[in-house]
C-alpha cells in the first residue's frame, strides 16, 4: 500500500493556518436574544503530516471568555469533500462532520445535526483576512444568519 500524499486540497486548508483575531457580530437567536459584539482569537495549525488543520477558538465579550471550540478539518478523498469535526463548551453530541467544498476563495461546510442544519462559510480576501458566517436552518432550506465576523492575521 502506498502512503498518501498531500494534495492541493491540503494546501487550500493551510490558508486557515496561523493566529487570527476576529471582530464578531452575533445576531438575535434562541441562544442570544439581542445582537451582540464580540472578539475572538483562533490559533490554527496543520498537523499529522500536514493532512489536518487543528483549530482552537476563543470568543470574548467584556474581557470574559464566553465560548471556546476545537475543530479538526481534513480532506476526504473518497467523498471528494472537506470534513470538519467541531467540539465546543456546549458539550453536546457533535454529530457527524460537516462536509464542504472549496470554490475559489470560498470554503463552505454544511451538515445536519440533532438541532437542525448549519452552514459555515469562510471567504478569503487576500492572504491575511477572511470573513466567516454561521447560518442555521430548521429545514435545510430557509437559512438564518447567526454569526458574521471578520478575521485578520495576528
Amino acid at each position: 500500500m502506498e502512503m498518501p500524499k498531500l494534495t492541493e486540497q491540503h494546501n487550500q486548508l493551510a490558508r486557515l493556518a496561523g493566529q487570527w483575531r476576529g471582530e464578531e457580530t452575533m445576531l438575535p437567536s434562541p441562544w442570544c436574544p439581542e445582537e451582540m459584539q464580540a472578539t475572538s482569537t483562533t490559533n490554527a495549525r496543520m498537523e499529522l503530516g500536514g493532512f489536518f488543520l487543528i483549530t482552537d477558538y476563543k470568543q470574548e465579550r467584556d474581557g470574559q471568555v464566553t465560548f471556546e471550540g476545537h475543530g479538526v478539518m481534513g480532506w476526504n478523498p473518497r467523498k471528494k469533500q472537506f470534513a470538519m469535526h467541531w467540539f465546543d463548551v456546549m458539550g453536546g453530541d457533535p454529530g457527524p462532520p460537516a462536509m464542504g467544498t472549496f470554490e475559489g476563495d470560498r470554503l463552505v461546510f454544511q451538515h445536519q445535526h440533532h438541532m437542525g442544519h448549519s452552514r459555515y462559510t469562510y471567504e478569503f480576501s487576500g492572504a491575511d483576512t477572511y470573513t466567516f458566517q454561521l447560518e442555521n436552518s430548521e429545514d435545510g432550506e430557509n437559512w438564518k444568519l447567526f454569526i458574521k465576523s471578520t478575521h485578520r492575521r495576528a
